[in-house]
């Protein structure tokens, strides 16, 4: 039996998940905006509770890493190493974007491509391309949307934007090719799923040395791209 404890703060949305190897034992999801740092700890018992799991039972640590908000990816970056080091288990980061990728890929038709979008400030989301297999075809980057944004493979196939940067790109990305799916958020569901597979593969981060992915870092020396 491997138990993996997800864990996902990267947007409003907070949201834990258990998984027994590759199988969803629960998740509990609370659509409530800045209550990560006093709800988290409180999902995570109840969460082990329900499934008469103690945390001593728990395989590995499982966090959302970024790109998102910044207050965010701390509260649930300083839990998972909290609770590893306590416990004394391996951490397994997940990039969000590609955490979303798994909640709709099986949802669209086979050459749809998937852009899932967090809103980042102004007309910047934190964004990736990737197809229904989940190959990444542009790589997570902060991206200024304008209206010619993603023009070369709007003009070969249909994109799906999703997430909470979706919608205000709606009026913008004004093409036949693009669909917008604009409420939802990542999920610890699929977290957990993605750190199943780094599970097996020993994919463990150093609990020491571990940060968020916060992207915007990088971007502050590099600016931020304006098209794809």
């Amino acid at each position: 039996m491997t138990i993996i404890l997800s864990i996902e703060t990267a947007t409003p949305v907070c949201s834990v998940a258990l998984h027994n190897e590759n199988k969803l034992l629960g998740v509990y999801e609370l659509h409530t905006e800045k209550s990560h740092s006093e709800q988290i700890t409180v999902l995570i018992e109840q969460i082990c509770k329900q499934n008469n799991i103690s945390l001593k039972e728990i395989s590995a640590v499982a966090v959302s890493k970024g790109p998102g908000s910044y207050t965010g990816l701390r509260i649930g970056t300083a839990t998972a190493k909290g609770l590893c080091f306590a416990l004394q288990k391996p951490l397994i980061a997940v990039n969000t974007l590609e955490g979303m990728i798994w909640q709709i890929s099986a949802c669209v038709e086979p050459e749809t491509l998937l852009c899932p979008m967090i809103d980042a400030r102004r007309m910047e989301v934190y964004c990736l391309l990737a197809n229904r297999e989940k190959e990444i075809i542009e790589p997570t980057q902060a991206l200024i949307v304008e209206p010619h944004s993603f023009e070369k493979y709007l003009s070969e196939k249909k994109i799906v934007f999703f997430g909470n940067g979706a919608s205000k790109c709606k009026d913008i990305l004004n093409h036949e090719n693009a669909v917008f799916w604009e409420n939802l958020y990542p999920s610890a569901r699929s977290v957990g799923q993605i750190a199943w597979q780094k599970y097996q593969q020993s994919e463990f981060e150093n609990l020491i040395y571990f940060e968020p992915f916060y992207l915007k870092d990088f971007v502050g020396v590099q600016p931020a791209k304006k098209m794809l």
